[in-house]
Parts: structure tokens; sequence; C-alpha cells
């Protein structure tokens, strides 16, 4: 149950940090001819995620505190070993999860470039054998 939890709250923060990421480069790439309401919009959506990224860390602290006392309840049933084992798993766990959203990421940023750059292309110079669907977003 704890895993199943620390996997929902690192996601949670993953996916709040990257929306809040997108948002701010947004509006840190928005021109002078951006209309008000488009620049309200922005500081509203990113008001409303760092207060959501704020609560999920919140949760993740309680979660440390909660993985603290799940290691004292399992130090009485476990041997040093297995208890290392264990703690090893959990932190590892957490950077697989980190390091799986990263690549995600860049594979979804590849896909998006591909397709740009093929619809860059003047009709006449689309490639003869298109990408697979998949390939594409």
């Amino acid at each position: 149950m704890f895993i199943g939890d620390l996997d929902k709250v690192v996601n949670l923060l993953l996916s709040l940090s990257g929306r809040l990421a997108r948002v701010e480069n947004v509006l840190s790439g928005l021109g002078e001819d951006a209309s008000n309401e488009e620049r309200s919009s922005l500081h509203q959506k990113r008001k409303i995620l760092a207060s959501q990224h704020e609560d999920a860390r919140e949760l993740k602290e309680n979660l440390d505190r909660r993985e603290r006392v799940v290691l004292d309840i399992l130090a009485n049933y476990l041997s040093e070993e297995q208890l290392q084992d264990y703690q090893h798993f959990v932190k590892m766990k957490s950077t697989l999860l980190i390091e799986q959203r990263k690549l995600d990421d860049k594979i979804k940023l590849g896909q998006e470039q591909v397709k740009c750059l093929l619809e860059s292309l003047p009709s006449g110079r689309q490639p003869h054998r298109p990408f697979p669907e998949h390939c594409l977003i």
C-alpha cells in the first residue's frame, strides 16, 4: 500500500511540475501582442498549479513520515540486509519513475519535432513512406 501511494504521489509531483513548467514557459514567451485575457488566464492557471504542487509536496512529506513508521515496523521483522534491500527498492522505485517520465517527455518532444518538420516540408517534398501513425502524435 505504501509503495502504491509512493507511485501516485511521485507521478502527481512530476505531472504538476511539468504542467507548471509548460505554463511558465508559455508565459515567458508571450509577446507584447498577447491579450490581457490570455495573460490573466495563464497567471491564474500558474497560481492554481503552484497551489496544487504545494499540496502534493505536503502529501510527499506525509508519505516520508509514513515511510519512517513503516521502516520502524519492518525493522522488527526483517534482517538488516532485508531492510536495506527494502530501502534500496523504495529509493530506486522513485528514481526509476522519474527517469521514465524524463524518457517519456523526450519521446513526446521528438515526436512533436518530427511532426513539425514533416508539416514544414513543401508538399512535393513529403517522404514517400510516411512515418507510421504511432510514431507521430
